[in-house]
């Protein structure tokens, strides 16, 4: 990979990093590819993880009812449309991949929560057990909004 993050960089919540996705097995993405990050940065310089989404140019995700539209690319993509795959969450060792910033730096406030409540409905991060539901009561918990004690 031949970008180079600076050397006190580490991604945050809301940002869209190149990350290398290889090796990769079976459907897996690979190569190198624009990775919306949902973890905080807290968690992602302490474990050297980061947990997010992968993006893609892929045309025929337009039809995908699990992908965000994120905008138009850039670069040797420009003028495509960019893909949030919501049904693809991923962590990454960011460090050992290289990871560095991409152009779009991170996603609108709207974008991202449109992301993270596709995710939600997928995997119920913010799940409310029935009898709550049944008594009409609310869960208060945001769909990626988790606190990390630093």
């Amino acid at each position: 990979m031949t970008r180079r993050a600076p050397a006190l960089w580490v991604p945050e919540r809301q940002n869209v990093i190149w990350i290398d996705c290889n090796p990769q097995a079976g459907q897996d993405m690979r190569d190198v590819h624009p990775f919306l990050v949902l973890s905080p940065s807290a968690f992602n310089d302490r474990t050297s993880l980061v947990i997010g989404l992968p993006m893609t140019t892929a045309a025929y995700n337009a039809d995908n009812p699990f992908a965000v539209v994120a905008g138009t690319a850039t670069g040797t993509k420009a003028g495509k449309t960019s893909y949030v795959l919501c049904h693809q969450p991923k962590s990454f060792d960011w460090r050992a991949r290289q990871a560095s910033p991409h152009p779009m730096k991170q996603l609108s406030g709207a974008t991202f929560a449109e992301a993270c409540g596709l995710l939600n409905q997928i995997i119920a991060l913010a799940w409310v057990p029935q009898a709550a539901t049944e008594k009409g009561q609310r869960s208060s918990v945001a769909p990626c909004a988790f606190q990390l004690a630093v």
